[in-house]
């Protein structure tokens, strides 16, 4: 529901009573939006007023989700599985937080798996991917780049009976045939881009001055970041003041420059940022610190993935970063091996999609993550361990 401004007759105050009247109504219907969602995204859009349980605890990111995914599957294939993970950049924490749960469920299964850096550019991804070919695993996983700029390199694993898995690589979640992705892990990033963007239309009642960062070097990042302009587009009174392409790889040398370069042109007009990935938020504290911003106040800062520790370490101190909408990123680690397991076997992917969640500082709980509660040993039973 659009947060348009609502006419309305002039009350006792004359024009600017109808004004105020105006802006009541944009923040009314700001808030409206989030009651037409299902309840799930309602209360993660509600991150300041916590639904409370019959027990009197409060259902938020403090409190991690139960096991809403596979319950059944093959049991593990035999030792001595081989799988190789090939990261977008290990700077990123996304790609770098997944690996670590890949690694964690490959030995509890006691197979091998070896993490690739793909440095964030198309000649990466291929030179690890050839490397990963050479290797002759069981299976191998992209992680948070567009599988278009492996495409050969991904025909040739198929013809070896080598299953390719992505993460964060596909527009959706699950098996993808160009290329040839026995599935791909991720949130849905409709959802992401459309919680997020609610957030601030929600939060600034419908008036904020907004930034946008994103990788355009990244297919699925530009992708997200496309449908949280859109989705604040819906809001008349919002206004998106700069869309910045800022590759994920050089955001460490280029956010002060950024942030610089806003404060100067905008001023205090900035008041909200989202981005594509929380890591821009732990480069961009620095200049907003030095600029004299209160680390708990404007421009208030949401990353639309992924939630790794840092950035609810940000969260939950109010340092330069309001919210995250994180994904579950090691127990998606596990997914993944999860996922290979079903290929071993020759059975389709489970299907499963984590559910999209907004952590603030009012409900973190001093949590460092968001994965479910009970993943691990869901996981052990599907596979016998």
């Amino acid at each position: 529901m659009p947060c348009e401004e609502t006419r309305a007759p002039h009350p006792q105050g004359g024009p600017d009573g109808h004004r105020a009247a105006g802006r009541g109504h944009r923040r009314l219907r700001a808030r409206r939006r989030l009651h037409h969602d299902p309840p799930d995204l309602r209360e993660a859009r509600l991150p300041d007023r916590p639904r409370q349980s019959q027990t009197g605890r409060q259902e938020g990111g403090g409190r991690r989700r139960p096991w809403k995914g596979p319950t059944t599957g093959p049991e593990a294939a035999g030792h001595g599985k081989s799988i190789v993970f090939i990261a977008h950049d290990l700077s990123n924490p996304g790609p770098a937080g997944v690996a670590q749960g890949v690694q964690e469920a490959a030995s509890l299964l006691r197979w091998s798996a070896r993490t690739l850096n793909g440095q964030g550019t198309p000649e990466g991804y291929r030179s690890a991917f050839k490397e990963a070919l050479a290797r002759k695993p069981d299976g191998i996983a992209i992680a948070g780049f567009d599988p278009g700029s492996v495409a050969d390199e991904i025909k040739e694993a198929k013809a070896a009976g080598i299953p390719v898995i992505g993460w964060h690589s596909a527009p959706t979640p699950g098996p993808d045939a160009s290329p040839d992705l026995f599935t791909n892990v991720t949130t849905r990033v409709e959802d992401v881009a459309k919680i997020s963007a609610d957030w601030i239309i929600a939060r600034s009642g419908g008036r904020a001055g907004v930034v946008l960062f994103t990788d355009g070097t990244v297919p699925f990042a530009k992708r997200k970041s496309d449908l949280i302009k859109k989705e604040l587009a819906t809001c008349s009174d919002v206004k998106l003041l700069s869309y910045r392409n800022v590759p994920i790889p050089e955001v460490n040398k280029r956010a002060i420059g950024e942030v610089r370069s806003l404060l100067a042109r905008f001023g205090d007009k900035w008041t909200y940022s989202a981005a594509i990935n929380d890591l821009y938020f732990r480069h961009t504290a620095a200049a907003l610190r030095a600029a004299g911003k209160d680390g708990a106040g404007a421009p208030f800062n949401i990353g639309a993935g992924d939630g790794d520790p840092s950035a609810f370490q940000r969260v939950s101190a109010k340092r330069f970063q309001a919210a995250t909408v994180p994904e579950p990123l090691t127990e998606q680690g596990w997914q993944i091996v999860d996922e290979f397991n079903r290929a071993f076997a020759d059975e389709p992917a489970s299907g499963y999609v984590p559910a999209v969640h907004i952590t603030t500082a009012a409900n973190s709980g001093g949590a460092p993550s968001w994965d479910s509660e009970g993943y691990r040993q869901a996981y052990r039973e599907i596979w016998g361990k």
